[in-house]
């Protein structure tokens, strides 16, 4: 383990396509772009982890070689998001051409959803503006709050959440090169908790590795704070089963030991309900059900007693069963 605690995000960041997983068409696509030295302007859309700032770093490193900090400008646009940003920074790098023998340099708009409408406004007439020497590589989270001039000057890819397939590889890998021993049911827990985000996943990693080399699925959950499914099954087993106090006994002393808000609890019992042993209509309603308490809390209920009542209308569907 490194001295430093490296930020293993970086550290095992992928260098070239070949490396980027997980986004096997985009990554095509994007790489025939680059091939030919020229490309349009990209938007790359999709949740949080998934390779969007990794595969705009490896565009960059593959046109421009050694010197392609110098060609590349990055910016967090959550951070900066004003539309004196565009009328500075954005508009002082565009306006200046590139290094070395690719036609024109990049700017990386992290976040750009974030960016304020008038923000946005500029940002579209400086894309305009600065075509000859500038193309502009923009990522956000919801491409629906990017405006529709942006959207139709650029070509949009829209990344998915990594699967166990891909996220497992990457485990072995770090797990390989930093001398850990991971056992299976723990690299599926980390693919598991993780929900499809690579950083995440690493970071979890990391944390486990932190407190030790040998790395179970134990220590994953207890460092993730969640709870273990088998807890939650247990949870749903009683209250299904009629047995509210029992249930909601278990419940509290659950969020407890591990920390959890009622957010937290209700994602991982929503998961939980699709792999009960009960009919697909019931599974259903429940979900439904999980669906209103949820929105409840996230509008200010107390968190508790709205997963108490939540438990309540799942004891109440086996007595009307």
């Amino acid at each position: 383990m490194d001295q430093q605690h490296a930020i293993w995000t970086e550290k095992y960041r992928p260098k070239t396509f070949g490396e980027v997983t997980g986004q096997a068409e985009v990554v095509r696509r994007v790489s025939g772009f680059v091939e030919g030295k020229n490309m349009p302007h990209l938007l790359f859309s999709g949740p949080a982890g998934v390779g969007k700032t990794t595969l705009a770093l490896v565009v960059a490193r593959t046109l421009f070689g050694e010197g392609w900090r110098q060609n590349l400008l990055e910016l967090n646009a959550s951070d900066e998001r004003g539309i004196d940003v565009i009328r500075t920074k954005v508009k002082d790098f565009a306006r200046t051409r590139a290094i070395g023998d690719v036609p024109f340099k990049i700017i990386y708009l992290d976040e750009c959803d974030a960016l304020t409408k008038e923000a946005q406004q500029a940002l579209r007439r400086t894309m305009e503006n600065y075509t000859q020497t500038t193309r502009f590589i923009l990522s956000c989270n919801y491409s629906s709050k990017i405006i529709d001039p942006i959207q139709s000057r650029c070509t949009v890819f829209r990344f998915r959440p990594l699967d166990a397939a891909d996220l497992a590889p990457i485990v072995d890998a770090i797990a390989k090169a930093e001398g850990l021993t991971v056992a299976a049911d723990a690299r599926s827990a980390l693919c598991e908790v993780s929900g499809g985000d690579c950083r995440r996943l690493e970071n979890l990693l990391q944390s486990c590795a932190a407190s030790s080399k040998r790395i179970t699925k134990e220590l994953v959950y207890a460092v993730a704070s969640v709870a273990q499914p088998k807890e939650i099954a247990q949870i749903l087993a009683h209250a299904l089963a009629g047995r509210f106090v029992e249930a909601r006994d278990l419940l509290l002393a659950t969020m407890t030991a591990h920390g959890l808000s009622g957010t937290d609890v209700i994602k991982q019992i929503q998961k939980a309900v699709w792999d009960l042993d009960i009919p697909s209509e019931r599974k259903i309603t429940l979900v439904d059900k999980c669906g209103e308490i949820e929105f409840r809390m996230v509008e200010g209920s107390d968190e508790f007693l709205q997963l108490e009542a939540l438990l309540a209308q799942f004891a109440i569907r086996h007595h009307a069963a």
